[in-house]
């Protein structure tokens, strides 16, 4: 068993579920035992370690490499270690068969955690050790609901040259992906008795033309705008509430939106299109916001040295895009030149069967090993 699997195996049993998904009190409910876990990990071994309090009880952990020398650049090795949940148990104990280890967090992202980890474990005793670079493993705190763990990071000053976002790319380097934004869309009517509805205005009515404007004539025109990485900026609505019981016109009807944007499109810019979109079909919402922090898209240049030279020693010649939202983005708004890179598949992460190859995972190991070694 490589070091890389058997750390994940130890992870994968250290129940870490965002407290957002969680009743309160839950004892699967945050990320401190996996943090104190991998501090005492990378303690061992001599790395400099740091917790950096997020929420109370929920802190990023930060081990460093520190340069043997003058440092003249700093790498960010940067994966999450909350999950979503689970409804059985069993997903909490990590089960191996035909080359897979299967729990919870297994690909997203703890498979990442554990390569990473390991990568920076292995370079510490190796004599290749970078001269003038420090290198720094930031297991973040909430990536699945608020990112809060990375915008703390940024807004305590931190800052590197390049940072690794960990995220299952299934081990392609990822240099843009897209930003999410969460709106709401309110209809108001006037109540009537189900027996008079003419003496009602139904806003459920008016919200199901709502729906219909934005899941075509908005979807189409999103789909004339092209991203050479992320293809298409996308809209989907997601809930629909309305109405309290059958023979009450209802007075009030709100949706929840999820629209996918793309560099170059900002919240500001989204949400001016869909107000102007209502009024041109005689529409009437309320638009709200359902989160207070920004979620923007994702582009770093691929030109950058650092990244030129990860892709390198990775192997490849160009770059992906990533459809989904994660820490990279808050990173590089913060200064941090980002780039989204590990092991699994997305198409694994939050399934009831989630799993990662094992060959992968040492391949990311691997991989993540060459690029620290080739630095100065």
């Amino acid at each position: 068993m490589s070091r890389a699997t058997k750390l994940l195996r130890e992870l994968i049993a250290l129940p870490s579920v965002n407290p957002a998904f969680l009743p309160a009190n839950d004892l699967r409910a945050g990320e401190q035992r996996v943090a104190d876990f991998l501090a005492a990990t990378a303690g061992r071994v001599g790395l400099d370690v740091e917790f950096q309090e997020v929420f109370p009880g929920r802190s990023n952990l930060l081990a460093r490499l520190p340069a043997s020398g003058q440092v003249r650049q700093r790498i960010l090795l940067a994966p999450h270690m909350d999950t979503v949940g689970g409804e059985s148990p069993e997903i909490f104990d990590p089960r191996e068969k035909d080359g897979r280890l299967h729990g919870r967090g297994a690909c997203d992202t703890k498979g990442s955690v554990a390569a990473m980890l390991t990568a920076l474990i292995e370079l510490a005793g190796s004599p290749q050790r970078p001269g003038h670079t420090e290198i720094v493993f930031a297991g973040l705190v909430d990536e699945e609901n608020g990112q809060c763990g990375s915008r703390a990071l940024v807004a305590k000053g931190f800052r590197a040259d390049l940072a690794i976002v960990g995220e299952p790319t299934r081990l392609q380097v990822v240099t843009a992906h897209k930003g999410d934004l969460w709106l709401q869309l309110e209809t108001r009517g006037k109540a009537a008795h189900g027996s008079r509805p003419d003496l009602g205005r139904n806003a459920v009515h008016e919200m199901a033309r709502i729906v219909d404007l934005l899941e075509t004539t908005y979807a189409a025109l999103l789909r004339e705008r092209r991203h050479a990485l992320l293809g298409n900026p996308t809209v989907s609505v997601g809930a629909i509430a309305g109405g309290s019981q059958p023979n009450i016109v209802p007075d009030r009807c709100r949706i929840s939106i999820d629209r996918r944007t793309i560099p170059g499109e900002t919240e500001a810019g989204v949400r001016r299109e869909i107000k102007s979109l209502l009024h041109r079909h005689r529409l009437k919402a309320r638009l709200l916001n359902i989160r207070s922090a920004p979620c923007p898209p994702m582009e770093t240049n691929l030109k950058r040295p650092l990244v030129r030279q990860f892709l390198t020693r990775v192997g490849q010649s160009g770059c992906s895009g990533a459809h989904y939202f994660c820490d990279a983005a808050v990173l590089s708004g913060g200064g941090v030149p980002s780039v989204v890179f590990g092991p699994g598949d997305i198409a694994q992460a939050h399934t009831a069967d989630e799993w990662i190859s094992l060959r992968d995972l040492d391949r990311a190991t691997r991989m993540l090993l060459s690029f620290l070694q080739s630095l100065p």
